[in-house]
């Protein structure tokens, strides 16, 4: 089936605007050009599409799905494997800030005690998650897993002093090192 520009943006809900400049920039090439000026969108596009839109809500930027889309070895089947596995690992995440948020309401209605360290817990798992998906693989190949689980087993154990503490340090020497 085709699709001129009007119908897959209302398809996909991504602006005409924003299909122009996918093609402006390589990523989302037309099918081809009418003869009326209208860009013409099939199958193939329309399936890069929604990997685009995937990848975006995972936050790459478009360079990056630029890259991973037109990499020869890109398989669709196994991208929507690793989005789909991205997804569950948000879900938990969420899951874990909503029961966070959840037993704050309760302990400021006073039905519950919450603990000053139990306020951060979803906070720092998404940290270990930032951290996996940024230097897992560099990591693990330099440090060893058992050494790389041993450091996430530290900072999931870690008090709320300590962990404010090492933020606070890392928030410095980040900043003296721009310098």
């Amino acid at each position: 089936m085709e699709y001129s520009i009007n119908k897959l943006s209302k398809m996909s809900g991504v602006t005409t605007r924003t299909l122009r400049y996918y093609d402006e920039i390589g990523l989302l090439t037309p099918t081809r050009v009418a003869d009326s000026g209208y860009r013409i969108y099939e199958q193939k596009q329309v399936d890069a599409l929604q990997q685009i839109l995937f990848y975006k809500e995972l936050g790459f930027a478009l360079d990056e799905i630029k890259l991973l889309l037109s990499a020869a070895d890109f398989d669709r089947a196994q991208a929507f494997e690793n989005h789909l596995q991205a997804l569950h690992e948000r879900r938990k995440q969420i899951n874990k800030l909503i029961t966070n948020v959840q037993k704050s309401i309760t302990s400021m209605k006073g039905e519950t005690v919450m603990l000053d360290a139990e306020k951060f817990e979803g906070f720092k798992q998404q940290l270990l998650a930032n951290n996996e998906k940024q230097f897992g693989e560099e990591l693990r190949e330099k440090f060893g897993e058992a050494t790389i689980e041993c450091s996430d087993a530290k900072l999931k154990a870690m008090s709320f002093e300590r962990y404010t503490e090492t933020k606070k340090l890392q928030r410095t020497k980040t900043r003296s090192c721009a310098r």
